[in-house]
């Protein structure tokens, strides 16, 4: 079987080979071949190959839009009945309904990856900032405390364009109520005023120049002139990012070790928005199998799901895993706080390129690097991504 996975280097890719290599050693006959995509690519790739028909058995799976396009393509493998008693007992049926349509599951999670904001504590305190900012107003004043030490205090890797769209993401889950957004992905209609607000908070801030010098042509996590790596190396004190940053952060610090300041607090809150206080932005990132896959692929979710490969991905992936008796490994102080936020949240939203699926998606992300290029507005957001909805 092939095995598509987004780990270039380090633990992450090493995971994956001990993994195969494991399985491989129960399973007499059986082999597995990693392969890796980088993750900017990842998705073209996967939807070519499918397309194709020369999918990988196993691959990422993101969830969402992009999941219910490949469920509808006859692509993927429904998995619901193959799912051993083993695997139920250590990981929570919740998540196991973020990788399901219609009541069938679809992919194997396999961690928990909410959206918030990495700092360094060491930054923050050069910067005479006490504790972490819990509203927009706050986190402005400490923008301008890092600014009056000439400290970078956003790190943005726009040339990747998602990360840039993460801040509109997160502007919306605070301005839109989650009936707006959970309508839109049924509707493809982004006329609720709450998508223009959300633009409008984008445009503001970044009118006070928070992000990085050279942001629209930074990467995001290629090396260490990208976002991540100027957190790792104390060029930047902040990036907003999903979960599994500190160990793309571990992995660009100058001895490949996690960040011995790193910290995290949620998205701020925002006064006058419709969202739920405390909601929070993530996923779940799971593994799925072809449709064309044997039904040993079936048996490699079961045993990625195990407790002793689930702590092995927490420790190689620095991300707070879904296997329950796993979560009990997590000790840094960090990722406990993304846990605690993430099981307090009252409303949780799937990245909204991933809810809207890959067009309409695209799209947003593109109009979102538009906008903080200069060559957009927030209404331009709104038109772009209606325009990409109607077309399908």
């Amino acid at each position: 079987m092939t095995l598509w996975q987004n780990s270039t280097t380090g633990p992450g890719l090493q995971f994956w080979k001990d993994a195969a290599k494991g399985f491989e050693k129960a399973n007499p006959g059986v082999k597995i071949d990693v392969q890796t995509v980088q993750n900017e690519d990842f998705d073209g790739k996967l939807q070519t190959a499918m397309n194709s028909g020369s999918a990988p058995d196993i691959f990422l799976q993101r969830g969402g839009g992009k999941l219910q396009a490949m469920v509808e393509a006859g692509q993927v493998k429904d998995i619901t009945d193959g799912i051993s008693a083993a695997t139920k007992k250590v990981i929570p049926a919740a998540s196991l309904g973020a990788e399901s349509l219609d009541g069938k599951v679809y992919a194997m999670p396999l961690s928990v990856l909410p959206s918030g904001i990495w700092y360094s504590k060491d930054l923050f305190k050069e910067a005479g900032i006490d504790g972490t900012p819990s509203t927009l107003d706050e986190l402005n004043a400490d923008i301008a405390k890092l600014k009056a030490k000439d400290i970078a205090p956003v790190a943005l890797g726009a040339k990747d364009a998602w990360p840039a769209a993460h801040w509109y993401y997160n502007f919306a889950l605070r301005e839109c109520a989650p009936s707006a957004l959970e309508s839109a992905a049924k509707s493809k209609s982004f006329s609720d005023p709450c998508w223009l607000k959300a633009g409008q908070d984008l445009q503001q801030f970044k009118d006070t120049k928070p992000f990085n010098d050279g942001f629209l042509t930074t990467a995001a996590q290629q090396g260490a002139g990208s976002s991540a790596g100027l957190v790792a190396n104390h060029k930047a004190a902040m990036e907003l990012m999903g979960a599994w940053d500190p160990g793309v952060i571990a992995s660009l610090t100058k001895d490949e070790k996690p960040l011995p300041d790193l910290g995290w607090f949620p998205f701020p809150e925002i006064s006058g928005g419709s969202g739920k206080p405390g909601s929070i932005l993530g996923g779940v990132d799971g593994y799925s199998c072809s449709q064309a896959a044997p039904p040993q692929c079936v048996d490699f979710l079961n045993y990625i799901a195990k407790t002793e490969q689930q702590t092995a991905y927490y420790k190689a992936y620095n991300s707070p895993p879904v296997n329950t008796e796993a979560q009990a490994a997590v000790s840094e102080p960090y990722l406990k706080d993304v846990v605690k936020a993430y099981n307090a949240a009252p409303f949780v939203s799937q990245w909204l390129d991933t809810v809207y699926g890959q067009n309409v998606g695209n799209a947003l992300n593109v109009s979102v690097v538009n906008l903080l290029a200069g060559k957009g507005d927030a209404a331009g957001i709104v038109k772009t991504t209606n325009d990409a909805a109607k077309k399908g």
